[in-house]
Formats: C-alpha cells, structure tokens, sequence
C-alpha cells in the first residue's frame, strides 16, 4: 500500500511546507501550520459529457506548447447576470468557466443576492444552486417571499463536492451557486468541513471542475472577526474573483466590491439597496451619499472619489475639539489614520495650523471606504472648516492629492470627477493645478492650486 503523503499549510498565508515547525517562514506566525492530505490521482472531476459536448465543450486544453500569436484571441462571451452592478463588478458580466468567491459579513445579503441572480438567470440558461447550509424549503420559501422568479431554478442540498459535480455534469448548468465553501467536503481529504485542508481541496476540485467543464462558479465564503475570507488564504489565489459584500447593520445600503478580477477592473464598487424584495441596484450612487442639510455646516466637504471606472461623490466630514487629556485622539473612520496623521504635519509645517493640542475626529459619510490620495486636500479643508468654526460652500467640489512638501498633486481622471461634480449641481471646485481642464466646464468655477498654501487662501 502505497504512503499517504502529506503536507504542512500556513492557516494565515497558505504557505506550504515540508514538515511541521513552529514558525511559518513567511509570514512569521506562530502556532499555524496545520497538516493535510495530498489528493491522489482519484480525486479530480468528472469528465465533459456528451451534453456538454454538444454545446461545444471541448474541457481543459491539452498540454501543448503554442507560439502566442496562435492564441485565439477572439472575446469570451460574457454571461449577463442581469444585474448592471453586478455585471459592472465583474467586468462586463460572467466569464463561462470562471470561479468567483464571494464574502461578507453574516447576513449581509450574500445568498439573497445569488439567489436573485440565480432566479433571473434561470428563465434563459440551465442554472444550478447549491446549498450546504439551508434545506430546499428555505431556499423556496426565500425565493417566494422576495417573489423571484423560480420555476425553473434548480436546487441541490449537498456538501460532498464529488457528488455535487456528478449531478452538475447530468444538469449542465451554465452557472452554479454553491453556498458555501466553507460547508463542502472531500471523503479522500483529512479534517472536518471548514478547515484548511478541506476549504483548500474543496476550491482547487470546483475551479478544475469549472474549467473542463466551461461552467461559471459562485462560491460563498464566510469572514472572520478580522474581515478577511475564513480558511486558507491560498483561496483566494485559486479563483478567479473575489469579491466582498460590504454594509452596516443600520444601514440599508450594501457596496459590492472587486479585489481581485482576473477579467476586469479590481477596486469596482456596486451600489444595492437591501429590502424585502432582495437587492435593489443604486442607479445613481452619489446621491445616496450627498444627503446633506439644506444649512451648511462647519467641518463638512464634498469630494469625488475615484472607484473602479467610474466617480463617485461622497461627504467628508471633520469635528476639530480641544483635548482634555495629555494625548490628543485621532480617530477616522472610512480614511487610513496614519494618512492623516501625516496630513496634519503638512498642514502644520507648510500651512502654519497646528492642532497637537486638539481632537481630530473623520468620517466619510455613508461607510464609503476611500483608500486613493485624491481625500487628501477635502480632509484638510474640513479639518481647518471645523478649527475655524466656518462653513464651506455646498456648492463646492474639493479634490487633490497633498505631498510632504506642501504642493498640491493632480489625480487621474480629474476632468471625469469635474464632470460627475457639475452634474450634481456642483459651481465651483479647487483642485490641482494640473487637474483644470483646457476648456473649463460650463457652469463651474474651477480654481487651480500649487500648493497647500495656496488652497488656504482660496478657502
């Protein structure tokens, strides 16, 4: 009988190793590596059938070596989910035989979305739902309640993925749901469901399974407390995208971000508005997030924010307060607080501002999280609105990013931002120098800055 061999995984980065040690050698922690089972040569995926033959399935190409200039590179078909904000995440709608994992916070609308796609997608294509974690009266009463329509959708309650891909291959389905991957298993793989090795098996057997047999696979995954996909962080390098569901427990709105897309843009945000008939698309995002008063007030701006391929106007709100202890707290919430940390050097050494002694509180209103440099000079104009006591006007755009020597740096697609700002009633703007547009924009003022002091001036 022949060994069973075996391997020593990383449950933080994924890293393989050849034996157990105490210390993962590449990202340093402790105390993670966990043993699997290799897979034999037994455990891989059922063949294309004759179905899918027909169809014009041919599987994976055969290992042959090619020149590049005999690639076929005519365009992949796209399978529109009929979702525009889920199509525009994904780059222009479903890629056959690609596998995208999906992730969010419990209850956050993961499955009901996928259902409603599923549901839609029914009435054209074959489509598979899969569900290791509800029953098939669950998933029907859902899909009654949000009233979708399912007459042809096809379920499974399943977690052995073998006999999951068996039944997919007599369906033939063009896309398939299976929720979620933290729930399936293999019978040749070591562990319960939900460990490294399983999670690790399960995903590398569905994405060969996807590719063989040109079917597009969803896979729902759970989070952890730290925000990131529970199970091995080898997941993610497997499929080919992963997005995550994002939304407050207070807040109907839910944003659908792209982190990585092998067939599209990553940073792609979708906007949905979560009610009882499922997940409604936000034709118009920046108005969600410019709900502002009919007064202006102190410490408030609005900015244009640059996700995926498309602007997106968002509120950036600052509270300046005199420190009533020895440190000063600096809390930001939807802004990197080391960023503005150095903001407010800058804004001391070239400005002549100082708030050492103070509180600095940032938030961007509606849970938007903005990771660009273009937030740099709206954030220091609501800081210094707030230290003033002086409110801006709600007619204006802010824009641009600050450097350690006080100049003022142009961002990309600045005509873009000056367009989305003017379309929402926006008349007068202060950006980089290098962001004015040639032409101007009818209807708005548009002050070009150099630097950090001359922004001061202008506001």
């Amino acid at each position: 009988m022949a060994k069973i061999k075996s391997a020593y995984v990383c449950t933080d980065c994924g890293a393989d190793h050849s034996q157990w040690q105490g210390q993962c050698v590449a990202c340093s922690a402790w105390n993670t590596l966990q043993e699997i089972k290799l897979s034999s040569g037994k455990n891989s995926p059922p063949p294309v059938d004759s179905k899918m033959a027909a169809k014009g399935y041919s599987g994976v190409a055969e290992g042959q070596v090619k020149n590049i200039s005999d690639v076929n590179l005519a365009e992949v078909p796209r399978i529109s989910s009929s979702m525009k904000e889920l199509d525009r995440v994904l780059g222009g709608g479903i890629v056959p035989g690609s596998v995208v994992l999906i992730g969010g916070d419990p209850g956050v609308g993961k499955s009901s979305l996928l259902l409603q796609v599923m549901c839609e997608l029914s009435t054209h294509y074959n489509v598979l739902y899969v569900t290791g974690e509800e029953s098939l009266q669950q998933v029907a009463l859902r899909a009654k309640r949000m009233q979708l329509p399912d007459e042809k959708l096809r379920l499974l309650t399943e977690t052995d993925v073998e006999l999951i891909t068996h039944s997919a291959v007599k369906e033939s389905p063009m896309v398939m749901v299976i929720d979620s991957i933290q729930t399936m298993q293999l019978s040749e793989v070591s562990g319960a469901a939900g460990g490294v090795s399983q999670v690790r098996e399960a995903a590398a057997f569905l994405t060969r399974f996807a590719k063989q047999n040109n079917i597009a696979i969803f896979l729902v995954g759970h989070v952890t407390k730290s925000g990131e996909v529970a199970g091995p962080r080898v997941l993610e390098h497997i499929v080919d995208t992963v997005l995550f569901l994002e939304g407050q427990s207070d807040s109907r709105f839910r944003t659908l971000r792209a982190i990585k897309n092998r067939f599209g843009a990553v940073n792609e945000l979708g906007v949905f508005a979560m009610t009882d008939k499922g997940m409604r698309q936000i034709k118009n995002p920046s108005a969600i997030f410019l709900s502002r008063g009919e007064e202006a007030s102190s410490g408030s701006v609005v900015m244009v924010v640059w996700e995926g391929s498309r602007p997106l106007l968002v509120e950036i709100q600052a509270l300046v307060d005199d420190s009533l202890f020895g440190a000063p707290k600096r809390v930001m919430v939807g802004l990197d607080q080391n960023r503005v940390a150095m903001l407010l050097a800058v804004m001391h050494r070239h400005g002549g501002i100082q708030a050492s002694d103070q509180d600095v509180y940032v938030n961007v209103v509606g849970g938007v999280k903005i990771t660009e440099t273009s937030a740099d000079l709206a954030v220091l104009s609501a800081i210094l609105s707030s230290m003033r006591d002086q409110p801006l006007s709600q007619e204006l755009i802010v824009f641009g990013e600050v450097g350690l020597a006080g100049e003022i740096r142009p961002v990309p697609s600045g005509q873009e931002r000056l367009f989305e700002a003017a379309k929402h009633g926006f008349k007068r703007a202060i950006v980089p120098i290098g962001n004015v547009p040639k032409g101007g924009i009818p209807n708005m003022d548009i002050i070009g800055v150099k630097n950090l002091q001359q922004a001061l001036d202008v506001l």
